[in-house]
Protein backbone atom coordinates (compact mmCIF):
# COMPACT_ATOMS: atom_id res chain seq x y z
CA UNK A 1 0.00 0.00 0.00
CA UNK A 2 1.62 3.49 -0.69
CA UNK A 3 2.42 5.33 2.18
CA UNK A 4 0.40 8.54 1.25
CA UNK A 5 -2.05 10.07 -0.97
CA UNK A 6 -0.81 11.20 -3.98
CA UNK A 7 -3.27 13.78 -4.81
CA UNK A 8 -1.19 15.51 -7.66
CA UNK A 9 -0.84 12.86 -9.81
CA UNK A 10 -4.15 13.72 -11.75
CA UNK A 11 -4.41 17.35 -12.62
CA UNK A 12 -8.27 16.94 -12.85
CA UNK A 13 -9.03 18.41 -9.33
CA UNK A 14 -11.53 21.87 -9.64
CA UNK A 15 -10.54 25.07 -7.80
CA UNK A 16 -13.20 27.05 -9.07
CA UNK A 17 -14.48 30.52 -8.52
CA UNK A 18 -18.58 29.88 -7.92
CA UNK A 19 -20.18 31.56 -5.34
CA UNK A 20 -21.97 29.34 -3.03
CA UNK A 21 -25.67 31.21 -2.75
CA UNK A 22 -27.74 28.23 -2.72
CA UNK A 23 -29.52 27.75 0.21
CA UNK A 24 -30.81 24.04 1.60
CA UNK A 25 -34.34 24.59 0.46
CA UNK A 26 -32.96 25.68 -3.00
CA UNK A 27 -31.39 22.45 -3.15
CA UNK A 28 -34.27 20.23 -2.27
CA UNK A 29 -36.44 22.14 -4.75
CA UNK A 30 -34.16 21.40 -7.70
CA UNK A 31 -33.69 18.17 -6.85
CA UNK A 32 -37.78 18.08 -6.98
CA UNK A 33 -38.25 19.47 -9.95
CA UNK A 34 -35.60 17.66 -11.73
CA UNK A 35 -37.74 14.41 -11.07
CA UNK A 36 -41.30 15.78 -11.15
CA UNK A 37 -42.20 16.92 -14.63
CA UNK A 38 -44.11 15.55 -17.47
CA UNK A 39 -42.72 11.93 -16.90
CA UNK A 40 -45.32 12.44 -13.61
CA UNK A 41 -48.06 14.29 -14.63
CA UNK A 42 -48.34 12.89 -18.27
CA UNK A 43 -46.26 9.11 -18.61
CA UNK A 44 -47.44 7.75 -15.60
CA UNK A 45 -50.38 6.89 -17.12
CA UNK A 46 -48.76 4.84 -19.83
CA UNK A 47 -47.02 2.93 -17.39
CA UNK A 48 -50.46 1.96 -15.53
CA UNK A 49 -51.81 1.08 -19.49
CA UNK A 50 -48.65 -1.20 -19.53
CA UNK A 51 -48.13 -2.74 -16.73
CA UNK A 52 -51.47 -2.44 -14.59
CA UNK A 53 -51.64 -0.66 -11.04
CA UNK A 54 -49.87 -3.09 -9.42
CA UNK A 55 -46.59 -3.62 -12.12
CA UNK A 56 -46.48 0.38 -12.28
CA UNK A 57 -47.13 0.55 -8.68
CA UNK A 58 -43.85 -2.07 -8.07
CA UNK A 59 -41.37 -1.13 -10.39
CA UNK A 60 -41.67 3.03 -9.85
CA UNK A 61 -40.64 1.55 -5.91
CA UNK A 62 -38.30 -0.09 -7.17
CA UNK A 63 -37.09 2.39 -9.44
CA UNK A 64 -37.26 5.14 -6.90
CA UNK A 65 -35.09 2.82 -4.38
CA UNK A 66 -32.37 2.85 -7.20
CA UNK A 67 -32.35 6.71 -7.37
CA UNK A 68 -32.20 6.92 -3.17
CA UNK A 69 -29.07 5.01 -3.43
CA UNK A 70 -27.53 7.01 -5.98
CA UNK A 71 -28.37 10.46 -4.08
CA UNK A 72 -27.15 9.05 -0.84
CA UNK A 73 -23.84 7.81 -3.04
CA UNK A 74 -24.02 11.21 -4.70
CA UNK A 75 -24.49 13.13 -1.67
CA UNK A 76 -21.47 11.65 0.06
CA UNK A 77 -18.93 12.53 -2.59
CA UNK A 78 -20.30 15.49 -3.23
CA UNK A 79 -20.10 17.30 0.31
CA UNK A 80 -16.65 15.42 0.29
CA UNK A 81 -15.91 17.33 -2.75
CA UNK A 82 -18.33 20.07 -3.72
CA UNK A 83 -18.04 21.38 -7.03
CA UNK A 84 -19.53 22.31 -10.24
CA UNK A 85 -18.06 19.08 -12.33
CA UNK A 86 -19.69 16.83 -10.14
CA UNK A 87 -20.37 13.37 -10.48
CA UNK A 88 -17.76 14.20 -14.08
CA UNK A 89 -14.99 15.04 -11.86
CA UNK A 90 -15.52 11.91 -9.33
CA UNK A 91 -15.57 9.84 -12.59
CA UNK A 92 -12.16 11.15 -13.63
CA UNK A 93 -10.50 11.08 -10.41
CA UNK A 94 -11.73 7.73 -9.17
CA UNK A 95 -12.66 5.89 -12.15
CA UNK A 96 -10.57 6.40 -15.08
CA UNK A 97 -9.87 10.23 -16.52
CA UNK A 98 -10.92 8.97 -20.03
CA UNK A 99 -14.43 8.09 -18.33
CA UNK A 100 -14.72 11.19 -16.89
CA UNK A 101 -13.92 13.24 -20.14
CA UNK A 102 -16.80 11.01 -22.03
CA UNK A 103 -19.41 10.80 -19.39
CA UNK A 104 -18.67 15.34 -19.07
CA UNK A 105 -18.96 15.71 -22.84
CA UNK A 106 -22.08 13.53 -23.12
CA UNK A 107 -24.09 14.65 -20.42
CA UNK A 108 -23.31 18.01 -21.58
CA UNK A 109 -24.62 17.62 -24.93
CA UNK A 110 -27.78 15.32 -23.69
CA UNK A 111 -28.39 18.32 -21.66
CA UNK A 112 -28.46 20.86 -24.36
CA UNK A 113 -30.52 18.65 -26.25
CA UNK A 114 -33.05 18.55 -23.52
CA UNK A 115 -33.03 22.05 -23.90
CA UNK A 116 -34.34 21.45 -27.42
CA UNK A 117 -37.06 18.91 -26.19
CA UNK A 118 -38.28 21.19 -23.92
CA UNK A 119 -38.29 24.35 -26.78
CA UNK A 120 -40.62 21.99 -28.74
CA UNK A 121 -42.98 20.69 -25.92
CA UNK A 122 -43.90 24.90 -24.82
CA UNK A 123 -44.75 24.92 -29.00
CA UNK A 124 -47.70 22.70 -28.54
CA UNK A 125 -48.99 23.75 -25.07
CA UNK A 126 -49.09 27.06 -25.84
CA UNK A 127 -51.09 25.82 -28.69
CA UNK A 128 -53.72 24.94 -26.31
CA UNK A 129 -54.50 28.73 -25.52
CA UNK A 130 -53.24 30.07 -28.48
CA UNK A 131 -53.02 28.18 -31.61
CA UNK A 132 -53.00 31.10 -34.47
CA UNK A 133 -49.54 32.33 -32.49
CA UNK A 134 -46.65 31.09 -34.47
CA UNK A 135 -44.76 28.68 -31.99
CA UNK A 136 -41.95 30.03 -32.98
CA UNK A 137 -42.27 32.80 -31.23
CA UNK A 138 -43.18 31.55 -27.94
CA UNK A 139 -39.73 29.10 -28.06
CA UNK A 140 -37.56 31.86 -28.85
CA UNK A 141 -39.18 33.67 -26.05
CA UNK A 142 -38.84 30.48 -23.53
CA UNK A 143 -34.93 30.49 -24.39
CA UNK A 144 -34.94 33.91 -23.85
CA UNK A 145 -36.25 33.33 -20.55
CA UNK A 146 -33.96 30.64 -19.57
CA UNK A 147 -31.09 32.06 -20.49
CA UNK A 148 -32.01 35.48 -18.76
CA UNK A 149 -32.72 33.36 -15.39
CA UNK A 150 -29.27 31.74 -15.75
CA UNK A 151 -27.42 34.83 -16.87
CA UNK A 152 -28.73 37.06 -14.29
CA UNK A 153 -26.90 35.00 -10.43
CA UNK A 154 -27.17 31.70 -9.32
CA UNK A 155 -29.23 33.18 -6.65
CA UNK A 156 -31.57 34.00 -9.14
CA UNK A 157 -31.52 30.94 -10.53
CA UNK A 158 -31.80 29.13 -7.27
CA UNK A 159 -34.81 31.39 -6.75
CA UNK A 160 -36.63 30.61 -10.31
CA UNK A 161 -36.08 27.02 -9.85
CA UNK A 162 -37.59 26.90 -6.35
CA UNK A 163 -41.02 28.73 -7.89
CA UNK A 164 -41.23 26.81 -10.44
CA UNK A 165 -40.65 23.40 -8.75
CA UNK A 166 -43.23 24.75 -6.02
CA UNK A 167 -46.07 25.37 -8.63
CA UNK A 168 -45.63 21.73 -9.46
CA UNK A 169 -45.62 20.17 -5.79
CA UNK A 170 -48.82 22.25 -4.73
CA UNK A 171 -50.30 20.81 -7.72
CA UNK A 172 -49.51 17.09 -6.86
CA UNK A 173 -50.45 17.48 -3.18
CA UNK A 174 -53.36 19.09 -4.42
CA UNK A 175 -54.26 15.75 -6.66
CA UNK A 176 -53.28 13.60 -3.59
CA UNK A 177 -55.80 15.42 -1.34
CA UNK A 178 -58.69 15.19 -3.94
CA UNK A 179 -57.54 11.84 -4.74
CA UNK A 180 -57.70 10.15 -1.34
CA UNK A 181 -60.72 12.07 -0.77
CA UNK A 182 -62.58 10.89 -3.88
CA UNK A 183 -61.52 7.13 -2.97
CA UNK A 184 -62.97 7.61 0.73
CA UNK A 185 -66.11 8.95 -0.62
CA UNK A 186 -66.24 12.29 0.32
CA UNK A 187 -65.57 13.88 -3.25
CA UNK A 188 -67.48 12.44 -5.75
CA UNK A 189 -65.79 9.76 -8.40
CA UNK A 190 -66.10 8.00 -11.48
CA UNK A 191 -68.41 5.11 -11.71
CA UNK A 192 -65.61 2.83 -12.20
CA UNK A 193 -63.26 4.08 -9.77
CA UNK A 194 -62.63 1.94 -6.64
CA UNK A 195 -60.45 -0.78 -5.11
CA UNK A 196 -61.86 -3.43 -7.68
CA UNK A 197 -59.40 -1.87 -10.60
CA UNK A 198 -56.53 -4.15 -9.39
CA UNK A 199 -58.21 -7.05 -9.86
CA UNK A 200 -60.46 -6.50 -13.13
CA UNK A 201 -58.81 -7.95 -16.10
CA UNK A 202 -54.78 -9.40 -15.57
CA UNK A 203 -54.50 -6.77 -13.00
CA UNK A 204 -52.69 -6.19 -10.38
CA UNK A 205 -50.23 -7.00 -12.59
CA UNK A 206 -50.32 -6.47 -17.01
CA UNK A 207 -48.58 -7.79 -19.46
CA UNK A 208 -45.99 -9.61 -17.45
CA UNK A 209 -42.31 -8.84 -17.00
CA UNK A 210 -41.98 -7.51 -20.45
CA UNK A 211 -44.37 -4.44 -19.80
CA UNK A 212 -42.87 -4.25 -15.99
CA UNK A 213 -39.38 -3.42 -17.84
CA UNK A 214 -40.82 -1.30 -20.10
CA UNK A 215 -42.47 0.83 -16.93
CA UNK A 216 -38.70 0.56 -15.55
CA UNK A 217 -37.45 2.93 -18.14
CA UNK A 218 -40.33 5.02 -18.17
CA UNK A 219 -40.17 5.55 -14.79
CA UNK A 220 -35.95 5.94 -15.17
CA UNK A 221 -36.60 8.23 -17.75
CA UNK A 222 -39.04 10.53 -14.76
CA UNK A 223 -36.57 10.40 -12.58
CA UNK A 224 -33.92 11.51 -13.98
CA UNK A 225 -32.52 15.16 -12.92
CA UNK A 226 -32.69 14.45 -9.73
CA UNK A 227 -28.69 14.48 -10.40
CA UNK A 228 -28.36 17.92 -10.80
CA UNK A 229 -28.32 18.65 -6.97
CA UNK A 230 -24.75 17.23 -7.41
CA UNK A 231 -23.88 19.80 -9.50
CA UNK A 232 -25.69 22.60 -7.28
CA UNK A 233 -23.22 21.31 -4.63
CA UNK A 234 -20.22 23.55 -6.61
CA UNK A 235 -22.21 26.60 -5.65
CA UNK A 236 -23.74 25.47 -2.38
CA UNK A 237 -23.86 27.32 1.27
CA UNK A 238 -22.84 24.87 3.72
CA UNK A 239 -22.72 21.80 1.45
CA UNK A 240 -22.20 19.59 4.71
CA UNK A 241 -25.79 20.65 6.11
CA UNK A 242 -27.37 21.25 3.03
CA UNK A 243 -26.71 18.01 1.11
CA UNK A 244 -27.30 16.10 3.25
CA UNK A 245 -31.19 17.48 3.89
CA UNK A 246 -31.67 18.13 0.64
CA UNK A 247 -31.14 13.97 -0.03
CA UNK A 248 -33.28 13.47 3.12
CA UNK A 249 -36.51 15.49 1.80
CA UNK A 250 -35.74 14.75 -1.89
CA UNK A 251 -36.55 11.24 -1.55
CA UNK A 252 -39.31 11.11 1.02
CA UNK A 253 -40.96 13.52 -1.13
CA UNK A 254 -40.77 11.83 -4.38
CA UNK A 255 -41.63 8.67 -3.05
CA UNK A 256 -44.59 10.39 -1.62
CA UNK A 257 -45.54 11.91 -5.09
CA UNK A 258 -44.51 9.31 -7.23
CA UNK A 259 -45.83 6.16 -5.44
CA UNK A 260 -48.73 7.78 -3.61
CA UNK A 261 -49.87 8.93 -6.99
CA UNK A 262 -49.36 5.60 -8.60
CA UNK A 263 -51.79 4.45 -6.05
CA UNK A 264 -54.44 6.67 -6.57
CA UNK A 265 -54.58 6.78 -10.66
CA UNK A 266 -54.15 2.68 -10.32
CA UNK A 267 -57.33 3.28 -7.95
CA UNK A 268 -59.69 6.17 -10.02
CA UNK A 269 -59.11 5.10 -13.42
CA UNK A 270 -58.73 1.58 -14.41
CA UNK A 271 -55.89 0.34 -16.92
CA UNK A 272 -58.09 -0.49 -19.58
CA UNK A 273 -59.34 3.28 -19.92
CA UNK A 274 -57.97 4.32 -23.32
CA UNK A 275 -56.72 7.62 -22.31
CA UNK A 276 -54.15 6.31 -20.65
CA UNK A 277 -52.44 4.73 -23.67
CA UNK A 278 -51.70 7.95 -24.94
CA UNK A 279 -48.81 9.58 -23.82
CA UNK A 280 -48.65 12.53 -25.54
CA UNK A 281 -48.08 16.31 -23.96
CA UNK A 282 -50.13 17.71 -27.13
CA UNK A 283 -53.28 16.91 -25.51
CA UNK A 284 -52.96 17.54 -22.03
CA UNK A 285 -56.85 16.73 -21.48
CA UNK A 286 -55.49 13.02 -21.33
CA UNK A 287 -53.10 13.41 -18.88
CA UNK A 288 -53.87 11.16 -15.65
CA UNK A 289 -54.28 14.19 -13.29
CA UNK A 290 -56.70 15.86 -15.55
CA UNK A 291 -58.71 12.96 -15.84
CA UNK A 292 -58.81 12.43 -12.09
CA UNK A 293 -59.64 16.54 -11.51
CA UNK A 294 -62.61 16.22 -13.93
CA UNK A 295 -63.94 13.24 -12.26
CA UNK A 296 -63.84 15.36 -9.14
CA UNK A 297 -65.79 18.09 -10.32
CA UNK A 298 -63.42 20.32 -11.59
CA UNK A 299 -64.11 22.14 -15.14
CA UNK A 300 -61.10 23.92 -15.39
CA UNK A 301 -58.45 20.65 -14.88
CA UNK A 302 -57.16 20.97 -18.65
CA UNK A 303 -56.35 24.12 -18.32
CA UNK A 304 -54.91 23.93 -15.11
CA UNK A 305 -52.69 20.79 -15.92
CA UNK A 306 -51.99 22.96 -19.17
CA UNK A 307 -50.48 25.63 -16.93
CA UNK A 308 -48.95 23.13 -14.62
CA UNK A 309 -46.93 21.21 -17.48
CA UNK A 310 -45.64 24.37 -19.22
CA UNK A 311 -44.53 25.41 -16.20
CA UNK A 312 -42.73 21.80 -15.88
CA UNK A 313 -40.84 22.11 -19.10
CA UNK A 314 -39.83 25.95 -18.06
CA UNK A 315 -38.62 24.04 -15.15
CA UNK A 316 -36.63 21.68 -16.81
CA UNK A 317 -35.12 23.65 -18.93
CA UNK A 318 -33.92 25.94 -17.04
CA UNK A 319 -32.51 23.42 -14.60
CA UNK A 320 -30.76 21.61 -17.79
CA UNK A 321 -29.01 24.97 -18.90
CA UNK A 322 -27.79 25.20 -15.30
CA UNK A 323 -26.72 22.01 -15.32
CA UNK A 324 -24.62 21.95 -17.79
CA UNK A 325 -23.14 24.74 -17.88
CA UNK A 326 -21.42 24.17 -14.92
CA UNK A 327 -20.25 20.78 -16.64
CA UNK A 328 -18.75 22.34 -19.40
CA UNK A 329 -17.60 25.07 -16.85
CA UNK A 330 -16.45 21.68 -14.96
CA UNK A 331 -14.74 20.19 -17.83
CA UNK A 332 -12.72 23.83 -18.85
CA UNK A 333 -11.40 24.34 -15.40
CA UNK A 334 -10.15 20.85 -15.25
CA UNK A 335 -8.37 20.64 -18.34
CA UNK A 336 -10.71 18.90 -20.44
CA UNK A 337 -12.72 21.86 -22.57
CA UNK A 338 -11.14 25.09 -23.94
CA UNK A 339 -10.02 27.54 -20.75
CA UNK A 340 -12.26 30.34 -22.40
CA UNK A 341 -15.47 28.20 -20.87
CA UNK A 342 -14.08 28.49 -17.93
CA UNK A 343 -14.64 32.66 -17.61
CA UNK A 344 -16.94 33.99 -14.98
CA UNK A 345 -19.06 37.00 -15.04
CA UNK A 346 -18.53 39.83 -11.78
CA UNK A 347 -21.70 38.25 -10.37
CA UNK A 348 -20.13 34.33 -10.72
CA UNK A 349 -21.83 33.02 -14.28
CA UNK A 350 -19.90 30.96 -16.41
CA UNK A 351 -21.17 33.02 -19.31
CA UNK A 352 -19.01 31.57 -22.35
CA UNK A 353 -20.03 27.68 -21.41
CA UNK A 354 -23.39 29.03 -20.94
CA UNK A 355 -23.33 30.97 -24.46
CA UNK A 356 -22.43 27.74 -25.80
CA UNK A 357 -24.80 25.84 -24.55
CA UNK A 358 -27.55 27.90 -25.42
CA UNK A 359 -26.13 28.21 -28.69
CA UNK A 360 -26.28 24.14 -28.88
CA UNK A 361 -29.38 23.85 -27.56
CA UNK A 362 -31.15 26.90 -30.02
CA UNK A 363 -29.65 24.49 -32.97
CA UNK A 364 -30.79 21.01 -32.13
CA UNK A 365 -34.15 22.83 -31.45
CA UNK A 366 -33.82 24.13 -35.06
CA UNK A 367 -33.41 20.77 -36.72
CA UNK A 368 -36.91 19.77 -35.09
CA UNK A 369 -38.36 22.52 -37.64
CA UNK A 370 -37.10 20.90 -41.05
CA UNK A 371 -37.45 17.67 -43.38
CA UNK A 372 -38.99 14.96 -41.35
CA UNK A 373 -37.16 15.31 -37.80
CA UNK A 374 -34.72 12.64 -38.88
CA UNK A 375 -31.64 14.56 -37.39
CA UNK A 376 -33.37 15.94 -34.37
CA UNK A 377 -34.64 12.43 -33.55
CA UNK A 378 -31.06 11.06 -33.38
CA UNK A 379 -30.17 13.55 -31.79
CA UNK A 380 -32.65 12.81 -29.61
CA UNK A 381 -31.67 8.96 -29.53
CA UNK A 382 -28.13 9.86 -29.20
CA UNK A 383 -28.53 11.61 -25.60
CA UNK A 384 -31.26 9.60 -24.32
CA UNK A 385 -28.97 6.90 -23.17
CA UNK A 386 -26.59 9.53 -20.60
CA UNK A 387 -28.70 10.02 -18.06
CA UNK A 388 -28.51 6.58 -17.11
CA UNK A 389 -24.87 6.40 -18.06
CA UNK A 390 -24.14 9.20 -15.37
CA UNK A 391 -26.01 7.33 -12.72
CA UNK A 392 -23.75 4.51 -13.76
CA UNK A 393 -20.88 6.72 -13.30
CA UNK A 394 -22.10 7.95 -10.02
CA UNK A 395 -22.70 4.60 -8.21
CA UNK A 396 -19.20 3.41 -10.01
CA UNK A 397 -17.49 6.66 -8.49
CA UNK A 398 -19.00 6.41 -5.31
CA UNK A 399 -17.96 2.71 -4.95
CA UNK A 400 -14.02 3.05 -6.13
CA UNK A 401 -13.83 6.22 -3.91
CA UNK A 402 -15.16 4.37 -0.56
CA UNK A 403 -12.74 1.27 -1.48
CA UNK A 404 -9.78 3.75 -1.96
CA UNK A 405 -10.32 5.68 0.93
CA UNK A 406 -9.89 2.53 3.18
CA UNK A 407 -7.26 0.90 1.25
CA UNK A 408 -5.23 3.93 1.85
CA UNK A 409 -6.09 3.37 5.61
CA UNK A 410 -8.36 6.24 6.24
CA UNK A 411 -12.28 5.37 8.10
CA UNK A 412 -15.33 5.74 6.91
CA UNK A 413 -16.04 7.70 10.02
CA UNK A 414 -13.74 10.37 8.69
CA UNK A 415 -16.34 11.99 5.76
CA UNK A 416 -18.67 14.57 6.98
CA UNK A 417 -21.38 12.70 5.15
CA UNK A 418 -22.00 8.42 4.79
CA UNK A 419 -23.60 6.78 2.74
CA UNK A 420 -26.45 4.81 5.11
CA UNK A 421 -26.40 2.07 2.02
CA UNK A 422 -22.53 1.33 1.02
CA UNK A 423 -21.87 -0.74 -0.25
CA UNK A 424 -25.30 -2.12 -1.25
CA UNK A 425 -26.63 1.28 -2.49
CA UNK A 426 -23.88 1.41 -5.62
CA UNK A 427 -23.80 -2.26 -6.47
CA UNK A 428 -27.48 -2.29 -6.73
CA UNK A 429 -27.78 0.72 -8.93
CA UNK A 430 -24.87 -0.47 -11.38
CA UNK A 431 -26.65 -3.37 -11.80
CA UNK A 432 -30.01 -1.92 -12.54
CA UNK A 433 -28.50 1.04 -14.33
CA UNK A 434 -26.74 -1.61 -16.67
CA UNK A 435 -30.11 -3.51 -17.39
CA UNK A 436 -31.82 -0.68 -18.13
CA UNK A 437 -29.40 0.60 -20.66
CA UNK A 438 -28.77 -2.75 -22.47
CA UNK A 439 -32.57 -3.44 -22.00
CA UNK A 440 -33.73 -0.17 -23.80
CA UNK A 441 -35.22 -1.77 -27.10
CA UNK A 442 -34.59 -5.64 -26.54
CA UNK A 443 -37.67 -6.24 -28.12
CA UNK A 444 -36.18 -4.93 -31.89
CA UNK A 445 -33.38 -8.04 -31.54
CA UNK A 446 -36.18 -10.54 -32.70
CA UNK A 447 -35.83 -9.18 -35.50
CA UNK A 448 -32.48 -7.61 -36.31
CA UNK A 449 -32.87 -7.36 -40.12
CA UNK A 450 -36.05 -5.71 -40.44
CA UNK A 451 -35.47 -3.52 -37.52
CA UNK A 452 -31.77 -2.63 -37.51
CA UNK A 453 -32.18 1.36 -37.85
CA UNK A 454 -34.31 1.19 -34.73
CA UNK A 455 -31.81 -0.81 -32.35
CA UNK A 456 -29.23 1.61 -34.07
CA UNK A 457 -31.19 4.79 -33.18
CA UNK A 458 -31.94 3.23 -29.98
CA UNK A 459 -28.23 2.79 -28.85
CA UNK A 460 -26.18 5.30 -30.64
CA UNK A 461 -25.57 6.54 -27.72
CA UNK A 462 -23.75 3.57 -26.20
CA UNK A 463 -20.87 3.39 -28.98
CA UNK A 464 -20.54 7.00 -29.04
CA UNK A 465 -19.82 7.27 -25.32
CA UNK A 466 -17.41 4.63 -25.42
CA UNK A 467 -15.44 5.98 -28.52
CA UNK A 468 -15.14 9.12 -26.65
CA UNK A 469 -13.59 6.91 -23.68
CA UNK A 470 -11.43 4.87 -25.68
CA UNK A 471 -10.39 8.02 -27.73
CA UNK A 472 -9.01 9.77 -24.77
CA UNK A 473 -7.24 6.84 -23.56
CA UNK A 474 -5.84 6.36 -26.67
CA UNK A 475 -4.41 10.27 -26.83
CA UNK A 476 -3.59 10.75 -23.53
CA UNK A 477 -2.57 6.94 -22.62
CA UNK A 478 -5.19 7.46 -19.31
CA UNK A 479 -5.78 4.21 -17.47
CA UNK A 480 -7.99 2.88 -14.39
CA UNK A 481 -7.34 5.08 -10.91
CA UNK A 482 -5.46 2.80 -8.48
CA UNK A 483 -6.54 3.16 -5.40
CA UNK A 484 -3.17 3.97 -3.97
CA UNK A 485 -3.52 7.09 -6.36
CA UNK A 486 -7.02 8.27 -5.37
CA UNK A 487 -6.53 12.16 -4.16
CA UNK A 488 -8.30 12.84 -0.86
CA UNK A 489 -6.82 16.32 -0.33
CA UNK A 490 -10.02 18.45 -1.25
CA UNK A 491 -11.70 20.86 1.30
CA UNK A 492 -13.96 19.19 3.23
CA UNK A 493 -17.87 20.62 2.07
CA UNK A 494 -16.13 24.17 2.05
CA UNK A 495 -15.85 24.34 6.17
CA UNK A 496 -12.28 25.23 5.46
CA UNK A 497 -11.10 21.71 6.93
CA UNK A 498 -9.00 19.50 5.12
CA UNK A 499 -10.82 15.87 3.92
CA UNK A 500 -10.12 12.48 5.52
CA UNK A 501 -7.03 11.82 3.30
CA UNK A 502 -5.55 15.74 4.35
CA UNK A 503 -6.26 15.47 7.83
CA UNK A 504 -3.20 13.48 8.38
CA UNK A 505 0.31 14.29 8.51
CA UNK A 506 2.22 12.60 6.90
CA UNK A 507 4.68 11.00 9.31
CA UNK A 508 0.77 9.18 10.37
CA UNK A 509 0.04 7.94 7.53
CA UNK A 510 -0.65 4.03 7.21
CA UNK A 511 2.09 2.22 6.17
CA UNK A 512 2.33 0.00 3.31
Amino acid sequence: MSSHPHPHQHPVVEHDDLQRKLKARHLTMIAIGGAVGTGLFVASGASISQAGPGGALLMYCLIGLMVYCLMTSLGELAVHMPVAGSFVTYSALYVEEGFGFALGWSYWFNLAVTIAVELAAAQLVMAYWFPHVSGMVWSAGFLLLMFGLNAFSVRGFGEAEYWFALIKVVTVLVFLAAGLMMIFGILKSAPESGWHNFTIGDAPFVGGIPAMFGVAMIAGFSFQGTETVGVAAGEAADPARTIPRAIRQTFWRILLFYVLAILIIGVLIPYTDPNLLRNDVTDIGVSPFALVFRHAGLALAAGVMNAVVLTALLSAGTSSMYASARILYGLAVSGRAPRALARLSANGVPYNALFATTAVGALCFLSSLFGDKVVYMWLLNTSGMTGFIAWLGIAVSHYRFRRGLVYQGYKPSDLAYRSPLYPFGPIFATVLCVVIVLGQNYQAFSDVRGRWMEIVGTYIGVPLFLMLWLGYRLVRKSRLVSYEDMPFDCKRAGEGKPAAGATRPADEQPAA
